[in-house]
Formats: structure tokens, C-alpha cells, sequence
């Protein structure tokens, strides 16, 4: 029985379990599946850069107190954040790499920079 190759169907001679006509089909294959997964970070990191852009924008001295709407108006994704900070009274920062946030009363974010004691 013979194989063909799964990027372009030609025939595949050499070793049993070669899959690959060539190095350029394979290589064209792995880059057309992985593109897809690649997309996605991509689209992610995109969002996580402008989301840290805005912050720091912002938040020019390290420690500032805005509105929620003005973050929703530079349309700051809330649903995306590297990580997130629970201090021991039970707040929690929301963290875009080293600017983040806290949630304040009527409508208020406290913006704020990572510090070293924050892990």
C-alpha cells in the first residue's frame, strides 16, 4: 500500500511512518495548525498590552483614583488581566503585568502600580 503525503496527497517513499512528502510540506503543515492556536495568543496579548497601555496612561505616578466608566470609554477589556492579588482583608486587585486595579465604592477604581511584596 502506498502513502501519500497528508499536506499535498503525492506519494511518500522512504520509511514506514513518514507522513511528509518533503520538508516543505511538513513545515506547511505544522505552520497551517498551528497558526490558528497562534491567532489566539496573539489576539490575547493584544488585548493584555492595550488593557497595561491604558493603566499605565492613566496612572502616571504609581497611585491614582479614576471612575470605572473612564476605563470603559478607552474601552478597557475588564474580562482580561495576568493575575490577580487578595490582600488579607480580602480585596482584591486585578493586575495587567505590573498596573492594576481595585475595585472602590460608587463606580471608583483604584489604579495602582506592582509593587515588590505582591507575588
Amino acid at each position: 500500500m502506498e502513502k501519500s503525503c497528508i499536506e499535498c496527497g503525492v506519494a511518500v517513499h522512504g520509511r514506514s511512518d513518514k507522513r511528509f512528502c518533503s520538508t516543505h510540506c511538513r513545515s506547511t503543515y505544522n505552520n497551517k495548525k498551528n497558526d490558528r492556536e497562534s491567532q489566539l495568543m496573539r489576539e490575547i496579548n493584544r488585548t493584555l498590552r492595550r488593557n497595561r497601555r491604558i493603566l499605565a496612561s492613566l496612572n502616571p505616578k504609581g497611585k491614582t483614583k479614576i471612575k470605572r466608566s473612564r476605563l470603559a470609554d478607552l474601552e478597557y477589556n475588564f474580562n482580561y488581566h495576568t493575575n490577580t492579588f487578595t490582600t488579607k482583608a480580602g480585596k482584591i486587585y486585578f493586575f495587567c503585568y505590573d498596573q492594576g486595579y481595585l475595585e472602590l465604592d460608587d463606580g471608583y477604581l483604584a489604579l495602582v502600580e506592582r509593587q515588590e511584596y505582591v507575588q
